[in-house]
């Protein structure tokens, strides 16, 4: 079935419909046996032609802002949480209307907002900051690293409290999320962390959204921790609690194809190549990390090495390093994986490189053009 990825169009994204059905099989379980509620972080992924297909297993969507809570809205149309630093007085009068849960980042925002969302019927909550850390190398994902504006410390929630007893009144609910990529163990020292500073307004709360990060359907994740924490959590406080992964939903359901257009050797072999890093897949510049890419090795596994570069002018536009078993020839294609998460959500025109098209692999086989993008597409966002 992956032969069809060669026949098509370069560049392109395809969304594997079969592998995304394995990881929401596995999502389900959770939901199933934690008695839990996982939502969609729209924020990872957000190709909606898949939707109506996840939301066979899942509970809803969660959005980042306006666009994204009115496409889960739309193309979704079950529970529809957003969280944002800030909001915008238009945004909020929207947002209450299409929302069922809004989560705010600080306590200003809270009381600002609060009425106007408690008369809407909406559920608000607080997020919070255990500050835990738990992501090592990569602050730039870390909302607990030292002076993050994300969410709100134990110090700054009870100092409100001291001021005005009524800062939590209409809250159902408290939001933390601090992990990335990360396994249940990290979500174990984070409630440990947060149980200690938080737990004592827990009681008062209808539920607990645990953020996203939790890289569940990894082949390693320790799920049946996870299953057991949530159950426990549930049990000491009597909550509801959500999980909103974003890459968990479609992990390793994705790939880009692209076409060698020319080979440079400066002192190493570059292929130049219609996809791009900073264009295409911009988590790799961002990160940074370096793609899978089918049928190829580490630097020394195999005879023929090469790094893999774009035909835009930015000189550290370099997506890696990679060796084969065979020779690589202009008009060849290279297939990288894991490519459905942070692609398409992040993908940008600079230099006018067109978009890549859109297909989805379906799970009988058959390849399906979603999307094809061209010049006006790059010119209406500009003026």
């Amino acid at each position: 079935m992956l032969s069809k990825l060669y026949s098509i169009e370069p560049p392109s994204y395809v969304i594997d419909e079969g592998k995304l059905i394995d990881n929401l099989k596995i999502l389900k379980r959770v939901q199933e046996e934690a008695s839990c509620k996982i939502l969609l972080a729209q924020k990872a992924f957000s190709n909606f032609v898949v939707y109506p297909l996840i939301g066979e297993y899942l509970a809803g969507t969660t959005a980042s802002g306006i666009y994204e809570a009115r496409l889960g809205k739309e193309e979704m149309g079950k529970e529809n949480h957003v969280f944002a630093p800030a909001y915008k007085p238009a945004d909020m009068d929207e947002l209450v209307k299409i929302c069922d849960h809004i989560i705010f980042n600080s306590v200003a925002q809270l009381m600002k907002y609060k009425s106007i969302c408690l008369d809407a019927g909406v559920e608000i909550g607080l997020r919070v900051n255990p500050e835990c850390s738990t992501q090592g190398d990569h602050a730039i994902y870390d909302p607990c690293a030292a002076g993050s504006r994300l969410g709100v410390t134990i110090a700054a929630l009870d100092e409100a409290l001291s001021k005005d007893a009524s800062v939590l009144d209409g809250v159902s609910g408290l939001h933390f999320h601090t992990l990335c990529e990360q396994n249940s163990d990290d979500l174990e020292t984070t409630l440990v962390a947060f149980k200690e500073k938080f737990g004592k307004y827990l009681p008062q709360m209808k539920w607990l959204n645990m953020g996203g990060g939790h890289h569940i359907t990894r082949a390693d994740y320790d799920v049946d921790r996870l299953i057991r924490l949530v159950k426990d959590i549930k049990a000491q406080y009597d909550l509801n609690v959500y999980l909103e992964p974003g890459e968990a939903i479609a992990l390793n359901a994705g790939y880009f194809v692209t076409e060698v257009l020319d080979i440079v050797d400066n002192g190493i072999k570059t292929l130049i190549l219609d996809g791009s890093a900073a264009c295409h897949m911009p988590d790799v510049l961002e990160m940074p990390y370096r793609p899978p890419l089918m049928d190829s090795g580490e630097w020394g596994d195999k005879p023929y090495e090469y790094r893999l570069s774009s035909y835009t002018c930015l000189a550290g536009d370099i997506i890696g390093d990679y060796t084969f078993d065979h020779e690589i020839k202009v008009g060849d294609r290279l297939i990288f994986e894991d490519m459905a998460i942070y692609s398409m959500v992040k993908n940008n025109t600079f230099n006018g490189i067109p978009l890549p098209n859109i297909y989805l692999l379906r799970d009988n086989g058959d390849m399906e053009l979603v999307k094809k993008f061209d010049y006006e597409d790059f010119k209406n966002r500009l003026s």
